[in-house]
């Protein structure tokens, strides 16, 4: 059997450059001519920036980084020019171009930390907060981490990270309100209390954070602070609303100022005639104060507008007895009940109390 034997042609190495050398000198000129346009208006913003056209220079700046999108100096004075005519979205995109052509620098990182933190994109303020540390370990990151836990309610990696924003910015008083507000959203109010007065202490222009304190004050039952703080809130300037004469009322209530809380929420009233709530507060207050015939009015009140209203009738009952009319009290507290089989205990309970 004959055996053929096929060499292969030697292949010419040059050969196979032509067609990339060809490529080549057909782009060159192309290329050069992009990085001379990219220069001429680069050199065209520097100058309008010197002069003080910020818009033109931005523009130029612009121009330049359309014919080379990987110059880093172009890219940087793009960013830059962003900043300032406050382009914050495009001045984000520039410096994420900068990052991704390796300008991994501190300084980067801080912009777009800080750029993220302030249109809220919480997952780039994480992501970044970490980069810029890695970056510089004396950069102060911990109050940006924290806002966004405490914003994701992420009580327990807020706190952590508030407490550290505290030793790395002591005067920073939104930091022990954050962890203040941390500790009262999941019903742990003493907690919170420290971190309110701290933070009131550091910034005494915010008259809703005083209000805030005294509110917590008032869910611990301690009455006279929280009388104490909300009225120092109204003092230094907050907005006394219905809503917030209504707490004032209450607090003095709950203090043992029966006198004034019943003449603000009678005021209140003249607002809210018909609120079944301050209607019953007021009643309430009558009747701790041993006015009962103004309690059994306002009581009748609240049965003008809800004539199913069980509570209200049992409460004129219990009046009447007090006023020594015990027949027809109890007669009103059995139809009450009768209505509301749950104000039973109520009675058993008053009952108890010697009425």
């Amino acid at each position: 059997m004959q055996i053929l034997l096929k060499m292969r042609a030697k292949k010419n190495p040059l050969r196979s450059l032509i067609p990339a050398m060809i490529f080549l000198l057909a782009t060159f000129p192309a290329f050069a001519q992009s990085k001379d346009s990219a220069d001429y208006f680069f050199q065209k913003g520097l100058l309008e920036k010197q002069n003080g056209r910020r818009l033109e220079s931005f523009k130029q700046f612009e121009k330049a980084f359309t014919y080379d999108t990987t110059n880093k100096i172009v890219l940087n004075e793009l960013a830059l020019a962003c900043l300032d005519l406050r382009k914050y979205a495009e001045a984000i995109g520039a410096y994420k171009r900068l990052v991704t052509l390796g300008e991994t620098t501190a300084a980067n990182y801080k912009q777009l930390l800080l750029l993220s933190f302030n249109f809220k994109q919480n997952d780039d303020v994480l992501l970044y907060a970490a980069k810029l540390k890695e970056a510089d370990t004396s950069e102060k990151v911990s109050y940006y981490i924290g806002k966004v836990h405490y914003d994701n309610d992420n009580y327990g990696e807020a706190i952590q990270n508030l407490e550290k924003a505290s030793k790395e910015d002591p005067q920073n008083a939104e930091v022990p309100y954050m962890i203040a507000h941390c500790y009262a959203d999941m019903e742990n109010y003493k907690e919170a209390i420290p971190y309110f007065q701290k933070a009131v202490q550091l910034d005494t222009s915010k008259p809703y954070w005083i209000y805030e304190m005294g509110l917590i004050y008032y869910a611990i039952n301690d009455n006279k602070n929280a009388l104490k703080y909300i009225l120092e809130a109204g003092d230094k300037g907050l907005k006394k609303d219905n809503a917030y004469m209504e707490n004032v009322g209450n607090a003095y209530l709950n203090a043992g100022n029966f006198d004034q809380g019943i003449i603000i929420m009678t005021d209140v009233l003249k607002r809210k005639p018909s609120d079944i709530n301050v209607l019953n507060t007021v009643a309430q207050a009558y009747y701790d104060k041993g006015k009962y015939q103004e309690a059994i009015d306002y009581w009748d009140k609240v049965l003008s507008y809800d004539k199913q209203n069980a509570s209200a009738l049992y409460m004129i009952g219990m009046s009447f007895q007090k006023k020594g009319e015990k027949e027809k009290g109890q007669q009103l507290c059995d139809r009450a009940i009768q209505m509301d089989p749950s104000l039973g205990s109520l009675r058993q309970k008053k009952m108890m109390q010697g009425l």
